[in-house]
C-alpha cells in the first residue's frame, strides 16, 4: 500500500479493465495487434506521492523542484499531465526540451543535463532562462564565454560525480569511477578545480549529482547525496557566504519489476535522506530532483495479440507483436532488465487455468526476440493477449525500429463511474507505413542513383 492507500491489487483491477475495454473498443485487436496503456490515476497518484514525501521532511517555504526526466517517458501528454500535478521537466537533448515546451512547461520549471551539450543548446537554454548543470570544464569554458556576450535569467551549476560505486547494473550506473557522466570528485585536482570554479564565477549558484538508478540501492543513493551535500558545504564555507543556494539531487529511484508492489517508496527514499543528510532539508539549500522510471513504469502497459501458438522442442511459443522494438533492454539483456507477464483471452479478460512453461516471443527476426523465456503461465493461445507489465517507462515511448515495425498506438485511460467501465484518449496515434516509408528516406527513392564514380559510365 502507497502513502495514499492505494494498492498494487487496485492498480491491476484499473488494468484488467482497461484491457477489457480496449478490446471492446477496437483499441486492439486482430487490425491492431499490439498497444501501449497508460493509467492516469496511477500517474496522477504517484506525482503526489513524491512531492509529499519531500514536503513531510523539508523545511516550511523551501523551493522544490521536481522535474520529471523526460527521457523515461518522452510523450508530450504524459508531460502535460505531470505539469498539471506540479511536476517540471529534466531535459537532455533538443528534442526532449522541445518536447517540454510543446507541453508548457515554463523554463523556469526545466533543468538541461546532456553530457554533450552543443553551444547552441546552451545558447537557447541561457536565452530562454532554463537551469543547466555544466557537465565538465570544456562545457563551463563554453558558458563562461556565453556569459560573457549576453545576461541569463539561467540558474547555472556543475555536475559531479561522487565515485561512490556502482550497483547490479553496470551500463546504468553513473557514480562509478570511470563514469561519463560530471567531474570526477576523486581524481586528482578534481576536487580543488571545482572549488576553484566556484570561487572564480559567483553566479554558479547550483551543485548537481545522479547517483541512482535502477539497481542501486538506497544506501548507496543517500550516500552520493551525502557526498555532494559535503561539497556544497566546502564550497560556501571556502567563498564565506551561501553562493550554492540548491542541491539537484538526480532522481533513479529503482522500481520492483517483480510484484504489483512499489518498492521503494519515496517516503522510504525521503526518510532516509532526511536520516542520512538532515542539513540538505533544514531550509538553508533549495531542491531540484529528477525522477523519472518510478513515476511511470508502474501506470504503463504494453498489450500484444498472440498471432500464432506453436511449440518446439516441447515447449509452447507464443508468437506476439511485441518484442525488441518495444522492449529493447529486456530482449538484450533479460537477466538485468526481466519483465512480468500476464495473459488475457481473446476478449481482454484475465486467463486463468493450469500454468505452463512456455515463451512470449517477439515479431522480430531474430532467435532472441523474446518478452520472457520459460515462464510459467496460463496456455496462450492464437487471439490470445500478452500484456508486459511495469512498461510504462523506457519501452513503449523508446522505440527500436527493428524490421520496420510500426510504432503502437498510445492510450491513457481512467475508471468511468457513469458506466462502470473505461474511459480513453489517445496519447499517440499508432504509426501509419506511409510515415515508416518517409522517415527512411522516401522523398530521396533515387538520389543514390544519380551519384556516379568516376569509370562508372
Amino acid at each position: 500500500m502507497d502513502e495514499y492507500g492505494n494498492t498494487g491489487e487496485e492498480r491491476a483491477a484499473r488494468r484488467d479493465e482497461a484491457v477489457r475495454g480496449a478490446v471492446e473498443r477496437g483499441l486492439l485487436g486482430p487490425d491492431a495487434p499490439i498497444v501501449g496503456l497508460l493509467d492516469v490515476t496511477g500517474i496522477r497518484e504517484s506525482a503526489r506521492e513524491l512531492r509529499a514525501a519531500f514536503d513531510a521532511v523539508t523545511a516550511p517555504g523551501t523551493p522544490v523542484l521536481h522535474a520529471f526526466a523526460v527521457k523515461a517517458t518522452p510523450l508530450v501528454p504524459v508531460l502535460r499531465l505531470l505539469r498539471e500535478e506540479g511536476i517540471g521537466a529534466e531535459v537532455a537533448s533538443p528534442g526532449e526540451l522541445a518536447l517540454a515546451r510543446a507541453a508548457g512547461l515554463s523554463p523556469a520549471r526545466t533543468v538541461l543535463d546532456s553530457p554533450a551539450k552543443t553551444a547552441a543548446e546552451l545558447r537557447e537554454a541561457l536565452a530562454l532562462g532554463i537551469a543547466v548543470n555544466a557537465d565538465n570544464p570544456q562545457e563551463l569554458d563554453r558558458i563562461d564565454g556565453l556569459m560573457w556576450s549576453a545576461v541569463s535569467r539561467s540558474p547555472l551549476g556543475i555536475r559531479v560525480n561522487p565515485q561512490v560505486g556502482g550497483g547490479s547494473i553496470g551500463a546504468t550506473s553513473t557514480a562509478t569511477e570511470t563514469s561519463k557522466f560530471g567531474v570526477a570528485l576523486r581524481d586528482e585536482g578534481a576536487r580543488e578545480w571545482v572549488v576553484r570554479a566556484y570561487l572564480e564565477r559567483p553566479w554558479l549558484s547550483r551543485l548537481h549529482a545522479h547517483t541512482g538508478s535502477q539497481g542501486i540501492p538506497l544506501a548507496l543513493m543517500v550516500r552520493g547525496v551525502e557526498e555532494t551535500y559535503a561539497l556544497a558545504e566546502e564550497i560556501n564555507r571556502r567563498i564565506g557566504r551561501p553562493q550554492i543556494d540548491t542541491i539537484d539531487i538526480g532522481g533513479g529511484l529503482p522500481v520492483n519489476f517483480a510484484s504489483e508492489a512499489t518498492a521503494p517508496t519515496y517516503t522510504e527514499y525521503a526518510r532516509a535522506l532526511k536520516a542520512g543528510v538532515p542539513g540538505l532539508f533544514d531550509g538553508r539549500y533549495g531542491l531540484v530532483t529528477e525522477f523519472g522510471r518510478s513515476l511511470l513504469a508502474k501506470h504503463g502497459t504494453i498489450v500484444a495479440r498472440v498471432e500464432y501458438a506453436k511449440s518446439a522442442g516441447g515447449r509452447p511459443v507464443a508468437v506476439t507483436h511485441a518484442g525488441v522494438q518495444v522492449a529493447t533492454r529486456t530482449v538484450y539483456v533479460p537477466g538485468s532488465w526481466p519483465l512480468r507477464i500476464a495473459a488475457y483471452d481473446g476478449k481482454g479478460r484475465p486467463k486463468s487455468g493450469p500454468e505452463v512453461v512456455q515463451d512470449v516471443a517477439g515479431p522480430a527476426c531474430f532467435a532472441g526476440d523474446l518478452l520472457a523465456e520459460g515462464r510459467a503461465l496460463p496456455l496462450l493461445d492464437q487471439g490470445d493477449y500478452a500484456a508486459a507489465l511495469d512498461t510504462g517507462a523506457y519501452y513503449f515511448a523508446h522505440h527500436y525500429a527493428y524490421n520496420s515495425l510500426a510504432r503502437p498506438g498510445i492510450y491513457g485511460f481512467v475508471p468511468d463511474p457513469q458506466t462502470g467501465g473505461v474511459r480513453f484518449a489517445t496519447v499517440r496515434d499508432p504509426q501509419t507505413l506511409a510515415s515508416i516509408v518517409a522517415e527512411s528516406g522516401g522523398a530521396h527513392v533515387g538520389a543514390l542513383t544519380t551519384l556516379h564514380t568516376p569509370g562508372s559510365r
